[in-house]
């Protein structure tokens, strides 16, 4: 059940700094009577209309509004109509680089850019330098017959090279879209390969944990197979590295582009508010990935929302995420320079050289905003570093958690181990809406284990089978408005797969397929994926439950359980990786059982225990409950390539038959 204690309240003066305050203020001197975040995100769902025009003007969006706000079509549900259908901000022109470089103009000579990464290389670009180098690029790509609409892509880690490039290829209205290098040559393709990009930004290498990765071959084999690349620009990261002119398309160097055009004035292409601006891919654990389209305005407009109203970004904070450009985080990271602030960037493993590595570049920077996931979290607790110990954290003001459920007892560990006072912001949302449903407010109370609020502007609900809204029971969270960040559509597809995959459970309802309680604090506790959720004897049990009882124990270092059919019933298989690899016996199998009987009931306890050399993973880090429960009862898995380590699969397989 949820706390009726808050964990951390924020300060009055905290309060009336931020800029939500700020916000509310701002709204009230027109007549309305706002008092708290509960009365202004009913106000931001009640008046949709006058809610999105006043975030325009509040967060300074750059463009042309328009006069009509809403196209007659702007929410089309209860029956089946393509994406297209769904109209906003009809007669609104911007242009995304442009909103992300304003800030040039008020502070050239501030820090935009903060890099480092695992080896020790650092660098830092001015507002004028990123701006040059956008410039430079954007002359190339003309060069190279880049315009509005066409797709450019980036195979890339993230460096300062990957947010100049994805900035010159939108400053001229075409589509960005990307992945990391550590996905294999077929994943790239099966990606790629449906949008048809026109460019290729790619790199000779990278290094994590230690170790050098080439990528030469790699490289090699997607250009071949994406016949629609025109032009190839490969930036030479790894010391050593060779770069290959050898590639069949019109090569050319980073560095090259960068030594033979002059600088000058950047000309934004401003485009329509629902034209695409990303492609964004779902993880391809079920079969072909989906190629998620994400529209200009609805991206500038959401992302400035969340990131100054609900994270309190300013102009001049460091804002760090730590994130590959395989993941949607990278997108929303990205965008902070639309708020005037310095993006710092760390490039590796997050503990490697150690597990100090992120708290070293946080001090150095001075970051106030620590954007990382649940898993990292889990796995520095596990570690002997106590952060505020070791490292000066006073400009850290707020830590944001994504990727997977932040349990109860990490909340403690955060306030314990890394800053008393802090804003402590468990988020969630997707590569649906690249964003998020549920995230934090800076002038509300934190609760253990919970999220803090529904987005503004976002009538997120929790409903029941039957479609019913329900409160401090577990349900699907949907979401009962139209939104501008909602997706445009999918590539290529005249609406049908869209519509399937979020609108057809619910009558006038997105549904996003998360199993929730929204609790009487108005805040969101999360236990899983519910497409995941098992289900032993009839009892709903959602894997989140498991885990944070599981993984707290000092010899778990990671788990995934899944439910495998038996008979008309289910059991739950759960999959340990031990720490240092520790052997698990009948012992600690009990010890694990009994925690869970007691600390939750007895039907959380697993029908068997088996240990494993590591749990399977997508790529940017999230579990692979789906396909791990797949093989646990003999069906195939589609999509192999979408997974980080895919061969756990096959010894999963071999353990359950055994």
């Amino acid at each position: 059940m949820p706390n009726n204690t808050p964990i951390w309240t924020p300060s009055q003066q905290r309060i009336e700094e931020s800029n939500l305050h700020q916000f509310i203020q701002h709204i009230n001197m027109q007549g309305e009577v706002i008092e708290d975040y509960e009365s202004l995100h009913q106000w931001s769902i009640d008046d949709t209309k006058q809610f999105w025009l006043e975030i325009w003007q509040y967060c300074d969006v750059i463009g042309y509004r328009g006069e009509c706000i809403f196209g007659e079509g702007i929410a089309k549900w209860g029956e089946f109509y393509p994406a297209r259908d769904t109209i906003w901000f009809p007669q609104a022109q911007l242009n995304y680089a442009e909103n992300l470089l304003s800030f040039a103009f008020q502070q050239p000579s501030e820090v935009a850019i903060w890099f480092n990464n695992e080896a020790g290389k650092t660098q830092q670009f001015s507002w004028q330098q990123l701006c040059d180098q956008v410039s430079v690029m954007q002359q190339w790509l003309k060069q190279n017959g880049v315009e509005q609409g066409d797709v450019v892509a980036g195979y890339l880690p993230y460096l300062p090279e990957s947010v100049v490039a994805m900035l010159a290829v939108t400053s001229l209205g075409a589509i960005w879209t990307s992945t990391s290098p550590d996905f294999g040559s077929d994943s790239v393709i099966e990606r790629f390969g449906q949008v048809k990009p026109k460019v290729l930004f790619c790199c000779n290498g990278y290094q994590f944990n230690g170790k050098n990765f080439s990528l030469k071959e790699k490289n090699n084999t997607i250009i071949d197979a994406l016949k629609s690349v025109e032009s190839v620009c490969e930036i030479a990261y790894m010391d050593g590295g060779n770069s290959d002119s050898e590639y069949q398309p019109h090569y050319s160097e980073w560095d090259s582009i960068q030594a033979n055009y002059l600088p000058r004035g950047i000309r934004y292409q401003r485009i329509a508010f629902n034209d695409p601006l990303f492609i964004l891919y779902s993880s391809g654990t079920t079969g072909k990935p989906k190629c998620i389209v994400h529209s200009v305005g609805g991206t500038v407009l959401n992302h400035q929302k969340e990131h100054q109203l609900h994270c309190d970004i300013q102009p001049l904070d460091r804002v760090f995420y730590y994130t590959t450009c395989g993941w949607m985080m990278w997108n929303w990271h990205v965008s902070t320079l639309a708020s005037g602030a310095t993006l710092v960037i760390y490039d590796g493993s997050p503990m490697y050289p150690s597990a100090d590595s992120l708290w070293r570049l946080a001090q150095e920077a001075k970051v106030s905003l620590f954007g990382t996931s649940a898993k990292y979290l889990q796995a520095l607790e596990k570690s002997p570093l106590i952060p505020n110990e070791s490292y000066n954290l006073e400009a850290l003001k707020t830590l944001c958690s994504t990727g997977s459920v932040l349990y109860s007892t990490q909340f403690d560990y955060v306030y314990r181990a890394i800053k008393s006072d802090l804003h402590l912001a468990s988020i969630s949302g997707g590569t649906d809406i690249c964003g998020c449903f549920v995230l934090g407010s800076p002038i509300n109370p934190v609760y253990q284990g919970e999220c803090q609020v529904k987005g503004l502007g976002l009538d997120v609900a929790v409903f029941n089978p039957e479609g019913e809204p329900i409160t401090d029971q577990r349900g699907e969270l949907v979401c009962r408005n139209s939104f501008p960040n909602q997706p445009v559509g999918f590539w290529q597809d005249a609406g049908e797969k869209y519509h399937n995959a979020y609108w057809n459970r619910y009558s006038n309802t997105w549904h996003h397929g998360d199993d929730v309680t929204l609790t009487h604090n108005d805040g969101m506790i999360f236990y899983g994926r519910s497409d995941t959720t098992l289900n032993p004897g009839g009892v709903r049990i959602g894997t989140a439950e498991i885990y944070q009882q599981v993984n707290q124990l000092d010899y778990i270092q990671d788990s995934i359980a899944v439910g495998q059919t038996h008979g008309e019933d289910e059991r739950i298989l759960l999959f340990v990786q031990t720490t240092n690899n520790q052997v698990l016996n009948e012992a600690l199998c009990e010890d694990i059982k009994q925690r869970l009987k007691a600390k939750c009931s007895p039907r959380h306890v697993p029908w068997k225990i088996f240990a494993v050399s590591d749990i399977p993973r997508t790529k940017s880090g999230k579990l692979v409950e789906l396909a791990v429960k797949q093989v646990a009862n003999g069906q195939e898995v589609v999509n192999r390539e979408a997974i980080a380590n895919p061969e756990r699969l096959d010894d999963i397989a071999l353990l359950i038959k055994a």
